[in-house]
């Protein structure tokens, strides 16, 4: 790998009239041309680590997510990245698979790479057991899920008022059995059952104990989950999942059992994925402002970066509920 001081030696300047061009400070045109043409000749690239501790500033963030193959972490990854590159930063990607010790590694690893910051969708196990401390060597903003005590930066959806009204939609249709796929050890899956205990008991029902689970939010979780569910010998007459892997997973199970859909088996999912509209019936959903979430968070994470002492903020971005024809809805 060539070296900054084979660049200036190729283009006959100095090592610091190469660092002034690659930090896109001013230089004659002359000067840039030759530094370009050298970078391009050797292969050069600047080592990011190297360049932030002479600079007292990295120009990288992290982003743990808790599963890249949902799609709503994805759009999010997408919005991220948008956001970052105008500003000059490149981006980490961590996919934790909701595991703390997984995600505990992650923020380790971060911390050790001297990225300026991350944004972190963390597990109920990081929010619980992260200390200030840790918030002081590395700038955090949450993502997904309430930060509970921690004085920290976030961007959240109402996650228990989404799965009411969810809830309650279905409840309009008569469904009284209704079963509710929720996602293990994730805070989001725990505020999303407090929403459909909350719709139940704002109608003075009962929810059917029996028909809920809690399982990893992953597509052969659901199915497998949603198979078991439908072949009791009483089963539900609806289905609700708190997740759009989930909801596929489940989609799949409901075409596999032969199940009178939509008529006798409601089905309504968060997430609004590209396959909801594909299939039939559309399946109903709680849309969340994907880009929006990740662009919020970039913004507010790199405004912590450039003034540490601003005050915690939380923002909460609206959702809207969906209606299609897998509820029964015309």
């Amino acid at each position: 790998m060539a070296s900054i001081k084979e660049v200036a030696e190729r283009a006959q300047v100095s090592t610091a009239s190469v660092s002034r061009v690659l930090a896109g400070k001013t230089t004659r045109d002359e000067v840039r041309k030759r530094v370009m043409k050298a970078v391009d000749a050797l292969n050069y690239r600047p080592n990011r680590v190297a360049r932030s501790l002479r600079s007292n500033k990295s120009t990288t963030i992290g982003l743990v997510v808790a599963d890249i193959q949902n799609t709503y972490f994805t759009q999010i990854c997408r919005a991220v990245e948008d956001t970052a590159s105008k500003s000059g930063y490149a981006v980490f990607l961590c996919n934790s698979d909701e595991d703390p010790a997984k995600e505990a590694t992650y923020l380790s690893l971060l911390r050790d790479e001297n990225v300026a910051g991350a944004i972190v969708a963390p597990t109920a196990e990081t929010i619980r057991t992260l200390r200030a401390e840790a918030l002081q060597q590395l700038p955090l903003v949450m993502i997904d899920r309430h930060p509970g005590r921690l004085a920290v930066d976030s961007v959240v959806l109402d996650n228990v008022a989404a799965a009411t009204e969810l809830t309650a939609h279905l409840l309009s249709h008569g469904r009284r059995r209704i079963a509710g796929l929720f996602g293990a050890h994730s805070a989001t899956g725990a505020e999303r059952h407090k929403g459909f205990l909350a719709a139940h008991q704002a109608m003075k029902l009962e929810p059917v104990t029996d028909l809920v689970r809690f399982v990893p939010p992953r597509a052969e979780d659901g199915h497998t989950a949603a198979a078991a569910l439908l072949s009791m010998s009483h089963p539900p007459d609806a289905l609700l999942t708190s997740n759009g892997l989930l909801a596929a997973g489940a989609f799949r199970a409901i075409t596999e059992s032969g199940a009178l859909f939509p008529e006798k088996l409601s089905f309504a999912s968060f997430d609004d994925t590209m396959w909801a509209t594909m299939v039939s019936p559309a399946v109903t959903v709680i849309e969340q402002p994907t880009y929006e979430i990740g662009q919020t968070a970039t913004e507010m994470l790199l405004a912590r970066i450039n003034n540490p002492a601003r005050a915690v903020r939380s923002v909460t971005l609206p959702y809207r509920l969906i209606r299609r024809r897998s509820c029964g809805c015309g």
